[in-house]
């Protein structure tokens, strides 16, 4: 889930106090964050082999690693994410699937050059400025072998006059009824208003058609969050 720049929204991911807390916000903070993997890993699978090799950009923390590893047996992964603290607990969190993923901190130009048979950057473009996000989701198209699924699932919402605002509120108070403390939400609404590089779900789309994706199509919708699934 984390991001690939470092800033004041993820420092707690260098961390280790933090990072041991990990695991108990995504699900207060993401609406129905098991379903986005359990329908990554289907989006995936549909075109992946039992044996595919998968890229996992922003890996850290290793939520989806271990679904995607649970539901498929032999498939193996490369997860690539910059915060050294949030890999190691990814390590821990697959426990004995570790042996399927290596991991590599750093960020896409640390990812191995493919050919990877699917990959997914799932709750990190957000923390990529424009020009970042574009270079990055290019180099994980070159990674990919021809026709390979792409799954990308992040902060993504109007960003007209008012909209933004109405949002983000959005956003805490989901956060709250999943019973986060309401300081850390509204202190996390603050942090995302001052430091995410949300774009519209339009502006993401076009970036994943730029970078060369073809048959673009959105999966998901849940409140701040959209992701989609594209072809390489």
């Amino acid at each position: 889930m984390e991001g690939l720049v470092v800033n004041e929204l993820l420092a707690p991911f260098s961390d280790p106090h933090a990072v041991a807390r990990y695991a108990d916000g995504p699900p207060r903070f993401v609406p129905g964050l098991a379903d986005l993997h359990r329908m990554t890993t289907l989006l995936l699978a549909e075109r992946a082999s039992d044996d595919a090799r998968v890229l996992v950009l922003g890996a850290g923390g290793g939520l989806e690693l271990k679904a995607f590893a649970e539901a498929h047996p032999r498939w193996t992964f490369d997860g690539v994410d910059p915060a050294h603290e949030m890999l190691k607990l990814a390590e821990r969190t697959l426990g004995p699937l570790a042996s399927r993923a290596r991991l590599h901190t750093g960020t896409i130009d640390d990812a191995p050059s493919g050919l990877f048979d699917a990959a997914t950057c799932l709750l990190t473009l957000h923390f990529l400025p424009a020009d970042e996000r574009r270079r990055t989701v290019a180099g994980i198209r070159r990674r990919l072998k021809p026709g390979a699924p792409f799954v990308a699932a992040h902060a993504s919402f109007p960003q007209g006059q008012g909209e933004r605002a109405q949002w983000l509120q959005r956003y805490a108070a989901f956060a709250i009824a999943a019973g986060a403390d309401p300081e850390q939400a509204h202190n996390a609404r603050a942090a995302v208003a001052a430091h995410l590089h949300v774009l519209s779900p339009e502006q993401d789309e076009a970036v994943l058609r730029d970078a060369g994706f073809s048959d673009v199509s959105p999966f998901y919708t849940a409140f701040t969050w959209r992701g989609w699934v594209a072809y390489a």
